[in-house]
């Protein structure tokens, strides 16, 4: 059994597969200052309470866009789950070309949602992940990672407006009931809401028109679901894309 992990800068994502089935996915809140004991005792945990056997996992893949968590992770891995994790990171194999300058500065969690597009729909492809950062991938028709773009995330718009403007609440990211706010909760929840879906629209047109075929968007990240019944012109909606391009990045590179 393949256990596959994309560190994020809030959450931490866990996968575990079977072939190429994936059997449960859970996510843990990303606190830097937990120890390896700490996070091994906590995967383990859920392991427990998804019925897992932590003894069948005989591999294990992992992304991060957190350095200082990277070491400590492979550490709870090794330590819990008697696997050396394969790190993707500069000179992992991923059959996938990358046109990006310099090719190390792309997000290994980027790259593994590349892979796992193209896998999916090998073609002209855009990911959208919408995470604690919003990213846009795009794929060439040659399977070439050919770059992006990346903006703040949603929720941090949302911490910006109630730490920087001091008569302004925190409020919840979702769907208000019109674009014209009735209140001032309703609103900031427009211009959140409605103001990122309209970022996608424009980043979609720019990039589609720079690419010239004709392009497929597929959505993931933690707030993908909650923006798609608004998003125009997409393929789907996958939340667990990172983990299905782990496991892909992992059947090239196992021995």
């Amino acid at each position: 059994m393949l256990l596959a992990a994309d560190i994020g800068n809030t959450h931490s994502v866990f996968g575990t597969f079977e072939g190429d089935s994936l059997l449960a996915d859970f996510r843990i809140a990303s606190h830097p200052s937990r120890t390896a004991d700490e996070w091994g005792a906590a995967i383990r945990r859920l392991f427990d309470l998804k019925g897992l056997s932590h003894s069948a996992v005989d591999a294990a893949a992992l992304c991060s866009v957190v350095p200082p968590m990277t070491g400590v992770l492979v550490e709870a891995i090794e330590r819990y789950f008697g696997v050396q994790p394969l790190v993707v990171g500069p000179g992992t194999r991923t059959g996938m070309p990358i046109l990006y300058e310099p090719p190390q500065d792309v997000g290994a969690d980027r790259i593994a949602n590349a892979v796992a597009a193209y896998h999916r729909a090998p073609g002209a492809l855009i990911v959208i992940d919408l995470g604690t950062a919003t990213t846009f991938d795009a794929i060439s028709a040659r399977g070439e990672y050919l770059g992006g773009a990346i903006a703040p995330g949603i929720q941090i718009g949302a911490d910006s407006l109630f730490t920087r403007a001091a008569r302004l609440p925190r409020v919840e990211v979702k769907r208000p009931p019109a674009a014209i706010g009735r209140s001032t909760v309703q609103s900031i929840q427009s211009g959140l809401y409605f103001g990122y879906v309209a970022l996608v629209h424009g980043m979609l047109a720019r990039m589609k028109l720079e690419m010239g075929d004709p392009v497929r968007v597929f959505v993931t990240g933690g707030l993908g679901a909650t923006l798609a019944p608004d998003l125009e012109g997409i393929e789907a909606v996958v939340p667990n894309l990172t983990l299905e391009g782990l496991r892909l990045i992992y059947v090239k590179n196992r021995p």
